[in-house]
């Protein structure tokens, strides 16, 4: 029985991740990924760089260390078609709770309180394998929606940090309890799951639904469910084309559920995200791309109730959210050490990427952030001495529409993903 423990991982790229089995009743296997990070920011961090721009113009620079994830996976195969897998997440090194400065907001703190802190059980199923093409996945399941989100592990992208775009309008990673169908046939690939509905108290104007898959609580709600299905293509030698969806509706699904009596009850919060994306990997050559368009039902409304109906101590986002948003990227890389030649492990990526997003597409009669709208272009190297590191280093630039400060920025990061008992 095949068993691929990473079914997000794009395995054109990293086979010896991707390309995971198990051989047997018994089969135990252990492996993960991390990342390290160092960036030097040269614009302004002032909470108010939005809203009096002019201001900040001239502010120095900043800097950051992170470890942005560090994971662990498990998994075992039981035999007769019976396997479950666990993934455990570290996000920026601690625990507990987390404090942001909210701009435009007067410079408020916040503090967010996340399920679990920032350990998270990310992934916990157990799954029945009837067929290559017959896969029945019941716990708690990526949602693979968007580029990212099917392939989220650090060296399935060439920048230090997660692409921007999609990074910042969807939820990264997309990870939720519910029952997924999953199969291959040939060069096709499908997944089709039911899963716990977005909550729609938790939507903003800077990250649109972001945190919605979230829980502040010991429980996910599910008052509502939400439908996810992706479709993969490798029909073409080295090309994968994908499309992915999301629709359901986000109202009523927080706790307690307490407005279904009032005049907002027959609001819905209907959401829906498609997205296309693609990859195509030749030993020499890398390109990458997505585009991913949002929606929202209600979204005026849904504003209004989350920021004056509910108490200034419940952990919802208070912001207002758009009725739309977007985010669209490329990005691509050659292996220098190619031009040479140069025949064993190593690689040497020369790399750039554009990403285009708006987080704040507002309905008619919403106040406009222009702020939102957003121009990314990097260029940098990842020099991958084993198929299983990277080191790398870029240069970003950050453009905002006229009246803002762009936002440069010099990162480097090395990351790693792979088994440790293939």
């Amino acid at each position: 029985m095949r068993l691929r423990l990473l079914a997000a991982l794009s395995s054109l790229l990293f086979p010896i991740v991707a390309g995971a089995q198990y051989s047997g009743r018994g089969a135990l296997s252990l492996g993960g990924y991390g990342e390290v990070a160092m960036s030097r920011n040269f614009y302004s961090d002032n909470v108010y760089r939005y809203s009096h721009p002019s201001d900040y113009r001239n502010d120095g620079s900043h800097g950051r260390f992170d470890i942005p994830h560090a994971v662990i996976y498990l998994a075992y195969d039981f035999g007769k078609g019976w396997s479950m897998q666990t993934e455990i997440e570290f996000e920026h090194t601690g625990t507990g709770t987390s404090v942001e400065k909210e701009y435009t907001e007067a410079g408020e703190w916040e503090t967010e309180i996340e399920k679990g802190g920032e350990v998270e059980l990310e992934q916990f199923w157990i799954q029945k394998s009837f067929a290559e093409a017959l896969n029945l996945r019941m716990g708690h399941i990526i949602v693979p929606v968007g580029g990212l989100n099917n392939a989220h592990e650090p060296l399935n992208f060439f920048t230090v940090y997660r692409p921007e775009g999609e990074y910042t309008i969807l939820p990264s990673t997309w990870h939720d309890t519910g029952i997924s169908l999953w199969g291959r046939a040939g060069a096709w690939k499908y997944e089709a799951m039911v899963v716990a509905g977005l909550d729609a108290f938790m939507f903003n104007r800077d990250n649109f639904i972001h945190y919605a898959a979230g829980s502040p609580y010991e429980f996910k709600v599910a008052n509502n469910y939400g439908f996810a299905a992706r479709i993969d293509n490798e029909s073409i030698r080295n090309l994968r084309l994908s499309l992915s969806g999301y629709f359901g509706n986000s109202m009523h699904n927080s706790y307690p559920n307490d407005m279904r009596g009032t005049r907002y009850g027959s609001v819905k919060g209907t959401t829906a995200i498609g997205a296309f994306d693609f990859s195509y990997v030749s030993p020499a050559l890398i390109v990458r791309g997505n585009a991913d368009y949002g929606y929202v039902g209600d979204a005026a409304v849904i504003s209004t109730v989350k920021r004056n109906l509910t108490s200034n101590n419940a952990p919802y986002k208070k912001t207002p959210v758009g009725q739309n948003a977007f985010a669209a990227g490329i990005e691509a890389g050659y292996d220098l050490l190619d031009l040479f030649g140069y025949e064993k492990d190593d690689k040497v990526f020369l790399f750039g990427r554009y990403d285009c997003y708006d987080s704040y597409i507002p309905a008619t009669g919403q106040q406009e952030y222009t702020y939102t709208l957003k121009h990314v272009a990097t260029v940098g190297l990842n020099w991958m001495p084993l198929p299983q590191i990277a080191l790398k280093a870029e240069y970003s630039h950050r453009f905002l529409r006229s009246q803002y400060n762009d936002e440069p920025s010099v990162s480097i990061g090395i990351a790693y993903m792979g088994f440790f008992n293939r």
